[in-house]
């Protein structure tokens, strides 16, 4: 049996992806990737790939969206816990190294404790480090417990590079995306919750109230789950 080797070291070609054992994450509505779990020459991989979307989704926003999250994984590279070694595939697909881990949303919650919660926030600071905000930390599925205990955070589609932008902005947008972790924090372990970090929280969720856009083009997750019941 041969054994599939990739591109180079850290790369691999759409060819050796069609010959490699993979594995569905997520097959995503219209607008969104496909992601699979890829294993090539022993080591896996997450894929992104717009390829099967509509003309327009993968050739307009599928390559926005990518450029987007390929530089800031690009921008993290080293930090233990996020993806690495990412690379662009071709022009509808990005590749970068799995991060094995279970979700927080499908974790025992006795399993998350203090100072699980003081390394994520420590990670999520890293991330701010390196001048990129996630923007999706509210929910438990970007955030990961990984096998030894420590915290990851994957799907970087909506950060933004906070870079180019002023101090006062730049703290606003690490405060709100902190709020996710903080979230977590309130619900799972209040008593371990000091008062600083608690204050932090309520003031980040009074600032979200002014935050319009929610999800796609505005909707909150409940709305759109409305619309679709109601067949609008």
């Amino acid at each position: 049996m041969n054994t599939l080797v990739p591109a180079t070291a850290s790369a691999f070609t759409r060819a050796d992806l069609t010959r490699a054992e993979r594995t569905l994450l997520r097959d995503g509505r219209w607008a969104n990737a496909r992601v699979e779990r890829v294993t090539i020459a022993g080591a896996e991989w997450t894929v992104k790939d717009f390829s099967s979307r509509s003309w327009w989704v993968r050739n307009i926003l599928g390559r926005l969206l990518l450029r987007r999250e390929l530089r800031a994984l690009q921008r993290l590279q080293g930090i233990a816990g996020t993806p690495g070694d990412a690379f662009r595939l071709d022009a509808h697909a990005i590749a970068a190294r799995f991060v094995p881990g279970r979700s927080l949303a499908k974790i025992e919650r006795a399993l998350i404790t203090p100072g699980y919660l003081v390394r994520l926030e420590g990670l999520l600071e890293a991330v701010h480090a390196r001048g990129v905000v996630h923007l999706d930390t509210r929910g438990a599925g970007n955030l990961l417990m990984l096998p030894d205990g420590t915290p990851g955070i994957i799907d970087f589609q909506a950060s933004v590079s906070t870079t180019w932008m002023p101090p006062r902005l730049r703290r606003l947008l690490e405060e709100l995306d902190m709020a996710g972790v903080y979230k977590k924090w309130a619900a799972w372990q209040p008593q371990a919750m000091d008062g600083e970090r608690r204050a932090r929280f309520e003031r980040s969720n009074r600032w979200r109230k002014l935050w319009l856009p929610r999800g796609y083009f505005g909707l909150s997750k409940r709305r759109r789950a409305g619309r679709r019941e109601s067949g609008s």
